[in-house]
């Protein structure tokens, strides 16, 4: 049996403890972005403001979801991870209701922040892309969010993130997966290194980067020297509340 057989029930951002699907998450979120969106035309128009979010970075296999469903439970925020948000970005109905609000309330910008992440003066936007977009920037009102993966914290408005970045050596990486999927190192690791060319091909195309470099990121954490899951959390969620705390 080849590796690729061997782990193919993986994704990355798996989390065995996560409970609700993807889906079932997702249309939740929407539901409640929906009812709040329409007690606020019930009251006199105003600017919208962003409340503040954590964006948090990873290479595969670290246990970032862990992390992040740990931080939120503290903030009292939705977590939205990559799933999630490929799901509304890929889902008609969804995708259709945050585009609709997007041009809304930032008509213009969707093509300028898509240049941006690209850098490119002209292009053919994605389907995905402009949805990808409008969906964070939707969700990120529900706030304070936490969104996982999918190079969010270069979407949104920089000084509304703490941009955090969670890396790990491979050798750490695959124990892990090896230890959660059942499987030989040999093969986890070989799995790794097709997430992260994966995961360098998505940075190129929307954001015209190989990869997250750190100056990029408010802190950048090594799990190698972090045991605890929640001790991670914590430094995540005291970073937040340092940063916004006038907020």
């Amino acid at each position: 049996m080849n590796s690729r057989k061997k782990i193919s029930g993986y994704v990355p951002g798996f989390y065995p403890k996560r409970g609700p699907t993807a889906s079932v998450l997702a249309a939740q979120y929407i539901q409640e972005w929906e009812m709040r969106r329409i007690e606020r035309s019930k009251k006199k128009p105003s600017p919208i403001t962003l409340p503040p979010s954590i964006c948090i970075s990873r290479k595969v296999g670290i246990g970032v979801v862990q992390i992040a469903d740990l931080a939120a439970k503290r903030l009292d925020g939705p977590l939205i991870d990559r799933q999630i948000l490929e799901h509304i970005a890929e889902t008609g109905d969804l995708s259709k209701k945050t585009i609709s609000y997007f041009d809304k309330h930032y008509p213009g910008e969707i093509n300028e922040l898509a240049k941006l992440l690209t850098g490119e003066k002209s292009f053919i936007m994605s389907d995905y892309i402009r949805h990808l977009i409008s969906a964070v920037y939707s969700l990120a009102e529900t706030g304070p969010a936490i969104f996982v993966g999918r190079g969010c914290h270069l979407i949104l408005p920089r000084d509304k993130v703490l941009a955090v970045r969670l890396i790990g050596s491979m050798s750490y990486r695959a124990t892990r997966l090896a230890d959660l999927m059942k499987i030989d190192e040999k093969d986890a690791k070989r799995q790794l290194l097709e997430f992260d060319k994966e995961q360098r091909e998505f940075f190129r195309k929307l954001h015209g980067e190989k990869d997250a470099p750190a100056d990029e990121f408010d802190i950048v954490i090594n799990l190698d020297y972090f045991a605890k899951p929640q001790s991670i959390a914590d430094v995540i969620v005291s970073a937040y509340r340092n940063k916004f705390s006038d907020q």
